[in-house]
C-alpha cells in the first residue's frame, strides 16, 4: 500500500523541489524522507555534495536513509536511469510497495547540457512508470536559469511545496508531445570557427579515422574511444535511416572535441532514442543509445533540411 501524496497512485509520481533558500528544502526534504523510514518504505537520497551534508544533519543520526554518493548517478542522462531502473527493480524484487528518492542533476547540468536533462526529465515520466516509485527533483531557484525552470515545470507533473502540498504543474506536457519538439541547442563557441575536418558522405571508417587524426593528446584515450564509437554509430545510421548528403564537421579545443553529424532527413522517430535502448525496433535507436553513453554531451537539433547530432568529448559545460 502506498503512502503520503502517492497514496493510490499507480506507478510514478514525480515532483520537483523549487526551492529559495536550504530552510525551504528541508521543509520538503525531511519530512518526505522521515515518513518514507516511517511507512518501511526504501528511502534513498542522491544529492549534491552541499545538499547532502544539510540533509545528513537534519536527519536522525540512526534514520535508515540509503544515501547514494560520488555523483556517478548523475554521469550522464541515459546512465542515470540505467541505474535508478536497476535500483528500482531491486527494491521490487525484495517486496517494496513503494520507494521514495530524492535526488538532484549536478548543478553544472542547469547550463550548456541542459537540453538534455531536460529530455531526461521528461522520459522519465515514462521509463520510471513500472515501479511504485516517488522521487522529488530538487531545484535551487538561486542559481536555476529561468528557462530551465520553465523546463522543469513542463517536465513535472506536480510541484512539492514546503508548507507540505503538492501541487500539479499547470505547464507539464506530455512526454510524446514534449520530445519530439524542436529545442534550441546552444552553439558550443568552437563551432563559430571552421571546423579543422569537413566530410561529406564519410563511410565510418573515414569519420573514425577523423577523430583518430585529429586528437592531439588533450583528452583522456578513453574519452577519444568512446568518441571514435559514439560517431562510427552516428555516421552509420545518418548513411542508413537518413537522407543524402551526410555531412560530417570536427572541431578540437584545449579540452573537447566537437564532431557534428547532420544529414536531410528528420531524425528518430521513437522520442525516447538516446535514453533507452530501443525496444520497439526503433531504426538506428540502439546505436544513439550507445552514442549517449559513450560522450559527455549529445545534442539533438532538427530544422525544416536537416537533423544534426553533435557530439562532445572532454569537457562539454562551455560559458553560456
Amino acid at each position: 500500500m502506498r503512502t503520503g501524496a502517492a497514496a493510490g497512485h499507480d506507478g510514478y509520481y514525480h515532483e520537483a523541489v523549487c526551492y529559495r533558500s536550504d530552510a525551504e528544502l528541508l521543509a520538503v526534504a525531511v519530512p518526505f524522507l522521515l515518513d518514507g523510514v516511517a511507512a518501511g518504505e526504501p528511502t534513498v537520497v542522491s544529492l549534491g555534495e552541499q545538499n547532502e551534508a544539510l540533509v545528513r544533519a537534519a536527519l536522525p543520526a540512526d534514520a535508515p536513509v540509503t544515501f547514494l554518493t560520488g555523483g556517478d548517478v548523475y554521469a550522464r542522462p541515459a546512465a542515470a536511469i540505467k541505474a535508478y531502473r536497476q535500483l528500482l527493480a531491486g527494491y521490487v524484487a525484495e517486496g517494496a510497495r513503494q520507494i521514495r528518492i530524492i535526488g538532484e542533476v549536478p548543478r553544472v547540468a542547469l547550463g550548456a547540457t541542459w537540453d538534455w536533462w531536460a529530455r531526461y526529465e521528461s522520459a522519465i515520466n515514462r521509463v520510471y512508470d513500472d515501479y511504485p516509485l516517488w522521487s522529488m527533483c530538487a531545484y535551487d531557484t538561486r542559481i536555476t536559469p529561468a528557462p530551465v525552470l520553465g523546463d522543469i515545470m513542463r517536465t513535472h507533473p506536480r510541484i512539492a511545496t514546503a508548507d507540505g502540498r503538492s501541487v500539479p504543474s499547470g505547464t507539464y506536457t506530455d512526454p510524446a508531445a514534449y520530445l519530439t519538439e524542436t529545442r534550441t541547442v546552444l552553439p558550443d563557441p568552437l563551432q563559430r570557427t571552421a571546423p579543422v575536418i569537413e566530410l561529406t558522405d564519410p563511410t565510418p571508417t573515414q569519420a573514425r579515422r577523423a577523430v583518430y587524426g585529429a586528437d592531439r593528446g588533450q583528452l583522456p584515450a578513453d574519452d577519444v574511444e568512446d568518441l571514435v564509437v559514439a560517431v562510427s554509430e552516428t555516421v552509420t545510421n545518418a548513411l542508413r535511416y537518413g537522407r543524402p548528403p551526410v555531412r560530417f564537421r570536427l572541431w578540437t579545443g584545449d579540452d573537447r572535441i566537437v564532431v557534428t553529424v547532420s544529414d536531410g532527413g528528420t531524425g528518430p522517430k521513437d522520442p525516447f532514442a538516446g535514453l533507452i535502448p530501443a525496444g520497439n525496433g526503433s531504426p538506428g535507436g540502439l546505436g544513439l543509445w550507445i552514442t549517449y553513453q559513450s560522450c559527455g554531451h549529445v545534442a539533438l537539433h532538427r530544422d525544416a533540411d536537416t537533423f544534426t547530432v553533435r557530439l562532445t568529448a572532454g569537457n562539454p559545460h562551455f560559458a553560456v
